[in-house]
């Protein structure tokens, strides 16, 4: 109808604070979180669209939103979104890259206590009834620590980690220099120096399987890898072989190639710590992203610059 307001679109679950935010607004609200079939009635109309991760917007969903303006991922990475497709359309496209920070550089820490200590089988073995003690594990103090890519989170990592007395090195093709003075390494550089490696890299075409036989074979004999950026940036059958042939002493994953994970055999091995990708799941995390992107759509409808648009050619 002519004079109506522009229609918000959420396809994934945001903070309810958040959707009371938005829909103050000048703009119409529509929550359709149970799936596609709850989005159906109102692609045509919508203006804006919020997902988090399970919405898969590709060009087919994008060719039947004509009226689409911004799509807002409420979270850091957006490789749920065909950036090529929606700029192609002159959509533009937010995210909220400091909201999780925090919660996904505090698990990451957790991992690296978790597998340097090794302590899963104990707190299993002790929940079952056992009581094993004795010399077991090892300290987190005194090691090197290398971040395959340095960013905001895994800058926050290594603010932290410094604190057990770690070195912390980095890897990142974009970073000519470190803005807190971590010393850059070529990839090979790292893997031979780290002790534990860490990744924190976005993924793109390029670096599918940066983390492959080759480069497993060129890292220290007894380290550690925790992933808690994207799976795919890891060959899972290259780790198992890692694993089992005691190149390294163990392994933490956040993600995996496929989630949720069809690799049995991975989950199951007893060097590995899985989690179901709940970096960024704490409450406070959450509620940061569904109020990061919220602002960006309400400066949208303002007309007003926006500030976490990651494809800025688009105006």
């Amino acid at each position: 109808m002519p004079g109506e307001l522009p229609l918000v679109l959420i396809a994934d679950a945001i903070d309810a604070d958040a959707v009371r935010r938005l829909a103050a607004g000048p703009c119409r609200v529509v929550e359709a979180t149970a799936g596609p079939p709850a989005l159906e009635p109102h692609l045509a109309e919508a203006w804006g669209l919020i997902v988090r991760s399970r919405t898969q917007v590709d060009r087919a969903l994008l060719e039947r939103m004509p009226k689409l303006s911004v799509i807002a991922r409420a979270g850091v990475g957006v490789d749920n979104v065909d950036l090529a497709a929606a700029s192609a359309r002159r959509v533009r496209v937010v995210n909220a890259p400091t909201a999780a920070s925090a919660s996904v550089a505090e698990l990451t820490v957790a991992l690296y206590l978790l597998l340097v200590r090794d302590l899963i089988g104990p707190i299993g073995q002790t929940r079952a009834g056992s009581w094993k003690r004795g010399t077991h594990g090892h300290e987190l103090g005194g090691r090197v620590v290398g971040f395959l890519g340095y960013g905001r989170i895994a800058r926050e990592v290594a603010r932290r980690v410094r604190a057990f007395g770690v070195t912390p090195v980095a890897y990142d093709p974009f970073l000519s220099s470190s803005p807190d003075g971590t010393e850059l390494l070529s990839l090979e550089e790292l893997l031979a120096r780290a002790d534990l490696v860490s990744v924190h890299a976005a993924l793109t075409p390029q670096n599918h399987h940066l983390l492959n036989a080759e480069r497993f074979a060129r890292m220290k004999r007894g380290a550690y890898l925790v992933n808690v950026a994207r799976g795919a940036l890891v060959d899972e059958v290259a780790l198992l072989a890692a694993l089992d042939d005691g190149r390294l002493a163990g392994a933490a994953l956040d993600v995996f190639e496929v989630e949720p994970p069809t690799r049995r055999e991975l989950l199951a091995h007893p060097k590995v710590v899985p989690t179901p990708h709940l970096g960024a799941s704490t409450h406070e995390a959450q509620a940061r992203a569904g109020v990061q992107v919220v602002e960006e759509l309400l400066r949208a409808l303002d007309h007003a610059p926006l500030q976490f648009q990651v494809n800025p050619e688009v105006k």
